[in-house]
């Protein structure tokens, strides 16, 4: 089986879901699509642009099926994911050349799905589940060089923002007991991995229900200006509780999380005094805004104000000093006026993120925009404006990180840097990219012989120069993360 993936970090543990299934089922994993038997596709379905990215890839793969057919080793092609929740039937009458797809809830049912394609036959499970979190199976790691690594605790979404495809491809919000997660994360610090991100459309919302004893909790309140269109829910173990237990793992792993939604951290104050009293949890948020402006807030049913939002902002900084922030922002949503597109450039200056995700609005069949809409900014005013959304955010972010040229920073080495073989590469706290020369060093505690740092290392590195991508550095000394914690 050959597996390519597409879209978000969702959808990479994803793959590593659907791999561990057919893992044990038999299958061996291939890097070279010429000896596939079976090639999978992740799907992602967020934009437009994305799905067709994977209509031109089955173009290309139209060609490879027809060898093989000829040749007698016939090759069977999948479509995994959000792309297949979304367009089942498009997929399997457009030019026949699809065997399997198969929505987000339906990996176990992969090996069967294949097995009815090996007969000649299509095979689909979009089936969205209540309660599927695919909670027993272990994801066997993939991601680069087993430094880091993504653990979901949760799928789906309840929020129905106007403009998100995610609830109707991912299905309601279920989150995965924490006991299984807490395995997982124990497996990975057992492998050495150094840094986990806790991976859900919405963690903060986590709710764990498989314990009797805690069906009884109270449910959450959310902060001053915020609200929902669904009505929380009572019960269950909450997220401040498992970030509490996975940091308590390995003192010297990271452990990061996303994405959370704003409505649910005024509540969480607990969340944010774990952040700012744990070492070993970043000092980083992603905070998504989508847009600047009350009244394109209104119209994508995000819950919140402009207002409401910077108070947050207002309170991340105060509560967590030196966070660092990030954000996703949707240029050119339905009726989004230049006046609107202005407020959202005036956020972008006044809270200044280290880290941006900015898009152009695309339309979505299924959600709310699409039915009560209109998708009326020009494709040209869309472009323009994320244009200049990307030109301020980069402007902001520069003089962001600008401010910590001069700095030590810890950072985890994550390899080679792609443009030099001579440089290093890995992130902050902040979840911003460092480079520095792969110069010999000595451990901070001394009496170490002269080592060179290797992925999986922490290094301390002192800033030189900074952009609104990178900070660029030289590297002090070998050092971990308890010991460089002791010493601010």
């Amino acid at each position: 089986v050959y597996l390519e993936t597409y879209g978000c970090q969702m959808n990479v543990n994803d793959t590593e879901i659907a791999w561990t299934i057919l893992q044990k089922n038999g299958y061996a994993r291939t890097k070279e699509l010429d000896e596939a038997d079976v090639i999978l596709l992740v799907t992602c379905s967020v934009r437009e642009k994305a799905e067709q990215a994977i209509w031109n890839r089955l173009q290309h793969l139209k060609a490879l099926k027809a060898r093989r057919q000829q040749a007698g080793s016939p090759l069977r092609i999948g479509i995994l994911g959000c792309m297949a929740e979304r367009l089942k039937e498009e997929i399997l009458h457009r030019e026949k050349l699809v065997d399997v797809v198969a929505g987000p809830d339906a990996y176990r049912d992969l090996p069967r799905l294949l097995a009815v394609a090996q007969t000649g036959q299509q095979a689909a499970n979009v089936l969205l589940s209540l309660d599927e979190t695919y909670a027993d199976i272990l994801p066997v790691q993939t991601s680069a060089g087993g430094t880091t690594a993504f653990v979901s605790i949760m799928r789906g979404c309840d929020n129905m923002c106007s403009y998100c495809i995610v609830p109707f491809t991912r299905g309601r919000e279920r989150s995965r007991p924490i006991a299984s997660i807490l395995q997982e994360v124990r497996m990975l610090s057992d492998q050495g991995v150094k840094e986990v991100t806790l991976l859900g459309q919405n963690v903060n919302s986590f709710r764990d229900t498989s314990e009797v004893q805690f069906q009884s909790a109270a449910a959450p309140v959310l902060s001053r200006g915020f609200r929902t269109v669904y009505k929380a829910k009572p019960g269950g173990l909450r997220f401040v509780h498992l970030l509490d237990q996975v940091s308590r793992i390995d003192p010297e792993m990271r452990i990061r999380f996303t994405s959370p939604h704003p409505k649910d951290f005024p509540d969480e104050a607990s969340v944010l005094q774990l952040i700012r009293e744990r070492h070993n949890i970043c000092k980083q948020l992603h905070l998504p805004a989508q847009s600047g402006s009350t009244r394109v807030l209104e119209a994508m049913r995000r819950g919140y104000t402009r207002e409401a939002y910077l108070e947050l902002v207002h309170h991340v900084r105060e509560f967590i000093p030196g966070v660092s922030l990030s954000s996703d922002f949707i240029a050119g949503f339905c009726g989004e006026t230049e006046e609107d597109h202005q407020q959202t450039v005036s956020l972008l200056r006044e809270v200044r993120y280290n880290v941006g995700f900015l898009f152009a609005y695309s339309m979505r069949q299924k959600t709310r925009a699409y039915h009560r809409l209109q998708d009326d900014v020009p494709a040209g005013v869309k472009r323009r404006r994320l244009q200049e959304l990307v030109t301020v955010f980069r402007e902001e972010a520069a003089r962001a990180n600008g401010a910590m040229v001069g700095q030590s920073q810890l950072v985890l080495v994550e390899g080679p840097s792609k443009r030099s073989a001579s440089e290093l590469c890995g992130r902050n706290d902040g979840n911003i990219k460092v480079i520095f020369p792969a110069a010999e060093t000595e451990a901070a505690a001394g009496g170490e012989a002269v080592v060179r740092a290797r992925p999986g290392d922490y290094v301390l590195v002192k800033v030189t120069s900074a952009s609104s991508q990178t900070l660029k550095g030289v590297l002090l000394c070998r050092t971990s993360l308890s010991r460089s914690a002791a010493c601010h």
